[in-house]
């Protein structure tokens, strides 16, 4: 798997969610990402963070801003599709209210430095 075609799945995983969102609600994209399975590969132990740097440079030149819900939904798809049974998790923290969604593998919160449980009370796991 080369990084061009990396980039180019997270290319058009971020356009293939805004076009579910436009027409499907946060239900929807919960049950999605909840159901999609994981791939049985065996998996490079350095795939995690090719796939996740790969996803990170497409962002970058994606003509919206991906928001957090986006960014991690698609990656979750991503690293499953690849073998990796990552989890997208949502958590709100109740003063100043936020809400924030990211993505773990074992348990381990991948490129995100805003996501802790200690900061974010966790509300979902799919």
């Amino acid at each position: 798997m080369t990084r061009i075609t990396l980039l180019l799945q997270a290319y058009c995983g971020l356009i293939a969610h805004d076009l579910f969102m436009s027409r499907h609600d946060f239900a929807s994209l919960h049950q999605q990402v909840k159901a999609f399975p994981t791939r049985q590969v065996t998996a490079d132990s350095n795939l995690t963070e090719i796939v996740a740097s790969a996803f990170d440079i497409a962002c970058c030149f994606y003509p919206r801003q991906a928001m957090c819900l986006q960014r991690s939904a698609v990656l979750v798809k991503m690293l499953r599709r690849h073998g990796i049974p990552a989890r997208m998790v949502i958590g709100a923290q109740k003063l100043p209210f936020k809400a924030h969604a990211w993505v773990e593998v074992d348990g381990r919160v991948i490129h995100d430095r805003l996501a802790t449980r200690e900061k974010f009370l966790v509300l979902e796991v799919c």
